[in-house]
């Protein structure tokens, strides 16, 4: 007779595999998840910080919000401050910077995935018992490029030492150790998935080393600054090309690799192309081109009830940010001009307060930002680069396009994404080098801060739709808010009672195993959370506690 199905409560916490420190309440009822809560555990005090403060330097503070994604949030405070000033900055530093920032969304995309997200779904240990042979040929198939048998006899050499010798604690948090009945992998693919892990941490050093030479240093970028850039070092055919080296290896594992392993997930795990949803999408123009500072790489827009029949624009006008279920005083949703970050901790509450973030919505509406929303609408518009790569994933997975609108579908965009963007860069780098040539180039330019003025930034970063949003009085900052892809993602209930992208996306997931529910943690990962960003750092005691329950 078959066990029955588990029926209460699950609390994932901390989810681990993150940037910063999350909380997972679920309800579940036989075996299905059927209502949710997300609690960001830690408070983000830098709006307060930044009071007072020169403008120009607010970008030094507010990329400390994470250790991942500080360069994007440094360039968006930029943004906000020359969208306050009215300035352009020059076209060769526009360059640089769509450089820097194409550079980290393709280096974090990497990282995520195989560093953070993919243990969801491969056992590394399996990987021992693979035919390194049949492995190859499985591995050329899915990713066009030619793989030699003897490179995965020699990962299975290292993950053997790495078995053998009981160096496991890096896995321990993943729960395939001791087999898990949602792990369907073959010992092949297994193989093939751990071989690009390993691999990934190189080609990722790479990435970081090629934006660290326009930035300066990675993470914290150092050359950015209000006016445009000031790498005037890098300007030389020499450092150009060190870039390019640096990139074009990089290239060749994304468009190769990265695809082939994500074919792999979607033929192996067609049910989790159908749960993970949520309803409503946004994102934020971002790639402009140097010049004109117009027609977007990436287009941004507004998408309803999963419609790929419509994109709508967005109306920044439309944005609000409710406190009614975040550790805050209470008060009514405001506009993020007139924001306020007033931090009142009363106890984890889940019908009342359980969440350091706040709720932002749109016209009311939670909405999912992220690779998936891009995507989502790049492929509704009809771009052909998207609608190409996305079709030949779903063709390959025999999937459907509405199964991108998943747990696995958002994996999926951002392995399209990256490749997207990573094929991209080269005619960036083409202007740049260009214009290098021809010399001497501009990259920055004076400017002057008014008494007073307002101003926000925008930014399509590896986790969705970044905007930083900055009231300047006595040529000081009055007021600052940052309203960040993960706070979209990740945040609480709204004053409606509407629930967050990720709580709406857990209802309706299966649970196999109660004491190992990977099936949350898959969901979840799948937007890569970055609960730094949307809280961030006090601790008020030393214990740390680690449980499942």
């Amino acid at each position: 007779m078959a066990e029955k199905a588990y029926t209460g409560p699950i609390t994932v916490d901390p989810v681990t595999r993150i940037e910063g420190h999350l909380k997972i309440d679920v309800e579940v009822k036989d075996g299905v998840i059927v209502n949710a809560w997300s609690s960001t555990q830690l408070f983000r005090g830098l709006e307060l910080i930044v009071q007072g403060r020169p403008p120009e330097d607010v970008h030094n503070y507010v990329q400390r919000a994470c250790g991942v994604c500080t360069t994007t949030h440094a360039l968006t405070s930029i943004r906000a401050v020359e969208n306050a000033i009215g300035f352009k900055p020059p076209a060769a530093a526009e360059l640089v910077r769509l450089l820097i920032l194409s550079s980290l969304d393709v280096h974090d995309h990497l990282v995520h995935f195989y560093h953070l997200h993919a243990l969801d779904f491969f056992d590394m240990a399996s990987a021992i018992k693979a035919d390194a042979v049949a492995a190859a040929k499985l591995a050329a198939q899915v990713s066009g490029r030619e793989v030699q048998p003897g490179d995965y006899f020699i990962v299975q050499a290292r993950l053997k030492k790495f078995v053998e010798g009981g160096q496991l604690g890096w896995l321990t948090n993943a729960y395939f150790l001791g087999g898990h009945p949602s792990y369907r992998l073959t010992p092949e693919e297994n193989l093939i998935l751990a071989s690009n892990y390993l691999e990934g941490l190189r080609i990722q050093m790479k990435l970081a080393r090629a934006m660290a030479i326009f930035s300066g240093k990675n993470p914290h970028a150092q050359t950015m600054r209000v006016g445009g850039v000031t790498c005037y070092e890098s300007m030389r055919p020499e450092r150009i090309a060190e870039f390019r080296a640096l990139y074009e290896e990089s290239r060749e594992f994304i468009n190769h690799n990265f695809v082939g392993d994500v074919t792999i997930l979607g033929r192996r795990y067609p049910e989790a192309c159908v749960y993970g949803r949520t309803s409503n999408f946004f994102d934020f123009s971002d790639f402009h081109d140097p010049e004109t500072g117009k027609n977007p790489f990436f287009r941004g827009g507004v998408m309803w009830k999963r419609s790929l029949k419509n994109v709508e624009e967005f109306d920044p006008a439309q944005l609000k940010e409710h406190v009614t279920h975040g550790w805050y005083k209470p008060g009514e949703p405001k506009h993020p001009y007139e924001g306020v970050t007033d931090p009142d901790y009363t106890g984890y509450d889940q019908n009342g307060k359980y969440s350091w973030a706040k709720a932002p919505r749109y016209k009311g509406e939670p909405m999912e930002t992220g690779p998936l929303a891009r995507r989502a609408m790049a492929y509704a518009r009809g771009e052909k680069d998207t609608v190409t790569r996305l079709d030949a994933w779903l063709s390959a997975c025999g999937l459907k396009p509405e199964n991108l609108f998943s747990t696995l579908g958002r994996t999926a965009s951002r392995m399209v994404e990256s490749v997207v963007l990573v094929n991209r860069m080269e005619g960036w780098l083409n202007d740049l080098e260009a214009r290098i040539k021809a010399g001497p180039v501009e990259i920055y330019k004076p400017w002057k801060m008014p008494d007073k003025a307002k101003g926000v930034g925008y930014c399509a970063v590896t986790r969705g739709g970044l905007s930083h949003w900055i009231r300047i009085e006595g040529g000081k900052t009055a007021n600052y808010q940052m309203v960040v892809p993960s706070t979209w993602n990740l945040g609480p209930r709204c004053a409606a009672g509407k629930l967050s992208p990720v709580e709406e996306s857990l209802v309706g997931v299966p649970v196999a195993d109660p004491d190992r529910p990977v099936e949350i943690l898959r969901t979840v990962h799948s937007f890569d959370p970055c609960i730094a960003c949307a809280v961030h750092v006090i601790h008020a005691g030393k214990e740390k506690t680690f449980k499942v329950l």
